[in-house]
Formats: structure tokens, sequence, C-alpha cells
């Protein structure tokens, strides 16, 4: 079973995760961030995997360190949960709408780490998390997931939607590069690794 459980303590954050790739979609997330939890709740019915969130953290400072370092944490447990990524897919991309907005994502987990964000934000905030974080959580991810992810907005004004549709775009495109591929045997490269 393709399963990782992740916790990570600093003096800024306290976050404990359980990641199942093969899973149904459900989730349990606490996270005291309202639209974070909402979007981590998105992602994982989405990605089709189960996913188990509690963390704490200094949001009376703000939402920065606890939402970045949830990105980190869920991009460890990918990796771990992904292991030598024997018999997948690697590649996944999907054109997403959400209401106007319209979001391009592609990730290979490729174990080579790279982040391209072209999305732009409207407003600041969402209700009252800075709309900023998306990139620095999606960033989190890609870097410590060993992947290659591309979000780019290709239409869209309201700012909940764009996000929104980020994290659904994500989730899918992922759901396909983690798939089993029934023709694949071995590790999908041509180097023999995926590291």
């Amino acid at each position: 079973m393709r399963t990782a459980t992740i916790t990570r303590t600093t003096a800024e954050t306290q976050i404990a995760l359980t990641l199942t790739l093969d899973g149904t979609g459900t989730s349990r997330v606490e996270s005291g961030i309202g639209f974070l939890n909402h979007m981590l709740t998105l992602f994982t019915r989405h990605s089709g995997c189960d996913l188990t969130v509690q963390a704490t953290g200094d949001t009376e400072v703000d939402d920065h360190h606890l939402t970045e370092d949830i990105g980190i944490v869920l991009g460890q447990a990918l990796a771990q949960a992904l292991g030598d990524k024997k018999g997948i897919r690697r590649y996944g991309d999907i054109l997403l709408p959400m209401d106007e907005a319209l979001m391009l994502a592609a990730v290979d987990c490729s174990g080579r780490p790279y982040f391209v964000w072209e999305v732009a934000l409207p407003q600041p905030k969402v209700g009252t998390w800075d709309s900023e974080l998306a990139e620095d959580f999606f960033r989190a991810l890609a870097v410590h997931g060993g992947l290659t992810l591309h979000l780019r907005l290709l239409s869209g004004v309201n700012t909940h939607h764009i996000v929104e549709a980020a994290f659904k775009a994500c989730a899918r495109a992922l759901r396909e590069a983690m798939a089993p591929d029934p023709r694949e045997t071995g590790v999908p490269s041509t180097k023999g690794t995926l590291t």
C-alpha cells in the first residue's frame, strides 16, 4: 500500500500528516485555517488520495508558516509514498475550469523539483487568508515532493475561484501521474531511476 506518515515540529508549527495514494478521496483536515482546510479537502477529493492533517502554528503572526509547512510535509509524504515510482504513469496534466477561471496544470514525478507559477491573483485575500500563500504552498509541495510542477492561469477574475482551480488542477494532474500504468513494469525513465 502506497502510504506515508510524516510529523514535523518546529518553533513555528506542529504537523502530523498521513497520506494514502490509493484511497477514496476522504480527508480529515484540521489546520485552524478555514480556507486552507477547504483547499486541502478538495485537493484530497480530486486526487483520489486519503489525507489526514492535524496542524497548529503561529497563526497569530499570520498564516504563512503553517501554510508553507503543510506544503512541505505533504510533499515529503508524497515522495515517500511513491517510493521508487515503478509502474506509475509519471506525467499528468489537465485543463480545469472553475466557473470563469481556467487553470492549466502539468506535473512530472521526475524527482527533480522545478516549479512554475504563472497565476495572477486579483485580490490579496480570500477571507482572512493571504492569497499569495497559494504560490508558497505549491512551491513547497513541488520541492519536497520531487515534482516538476507547472500551474498557469488562462482566465479568471475571482481570486477564490482561481486558487480553488489551482488546487483542483494540481490534484487531478497528480492523480493521473501517480496512477499505475499497466504497460510499465519498471521505472518510467530511460535512466532507470526517478531521483
